[in-house]
Order: structure tokens, then C-alpha cells, then sequence
């Protein structure tokens, strides 16, 4: 089971790297500690221009459209449902959100510092 990490490089850009969360030998990740638990609706057509994170935390994207997440070199990739991203762009110029294909229901897992 695969996930993206989005981070801050040492050029102050945000980045995408693909992770194997539970690699073909393991049934359990690592228990990692968080915080709350939000659940959030997005709208078909929702944009947020350039932004951080606001702390560490994953974005799990449960039903309805995808989220399109943009970075600095103009790379742009897709989430929808049963996608989960790990955002720790926290400095830097961060990302866009754009929500597309219809609303979108997610969940958003910020972890302990």
C-alpha cells in the first residue's frame, strides 16, 4: 500500500515522494501517534492558491472528487478515494489544492510533534 509525502526541499519547494506504507511482507504499520481526528467536505471547484500545512498530518480522501495538489515546478498530481497523503511541506512556498470531478469528503489525521 503506497502513499505520497509531500515535503519541503532544501530549495524551499515543495516536493513528491512515494512511500510504501505497508510493504508485501507487512500487515501493520507502525503505530504513529496523533492527535485529532477532522473530517472536512471541499466543494467541486474549491482553489487554495499557494499554502503550507498547517502541521504535520495525513490527508485521507474518502469519497466523492480528487484532489488536485500542485508544486512550485508545475507538477500536479491527483488524489481521490482510498488515497492517503502525508503533508509536511510546513516552510518554503508550499502547494495548491484544487478540488475536481465533483465534492470532496477526506479526512484529515494531524500527527503528535
Amino acid at each position: 500500500m503506497g502513499f505520497t509525502r509531500v515535503y519541503t526541499g532544501a530549495d524551499g519547494q515543495s516536493h513528491f515522494e512515494d512511500l510504501d506504507l505497508l510493504p508485501a511482507d507487512v500487515e501493520r504499520s507502525v503505530a504513529q501517534v496523533t492527535t485529532t481526528l477532522t473530517f472536512g467536505r471541499s466543494p467541486n471547484g474549491y482553489f487554495h492558491d499557494y499554502h503550507n500545512a498547517p502541521r504535520r498530518q495525513y490527508a485521507i480522501f474518502m469519497s466523492g472528487g480528487q484532489m488536485e495538489v500542485g508544486i512550485g515546478d508545475g507538477t500536479v498530481r491527483s488524489f481521490g478515494p482510498g488515497d492517503a497523503v502525508l503533508f509536511e511541506d510546513l516552510t518554503g512556498q508550499g502547494h495548491t489544492a484544487r478540488t475536481v470531478g465533483g465534492d470532496r469528503l477526506s479526512a484529515s489525521v494531524p500527527l503528535a510533534e
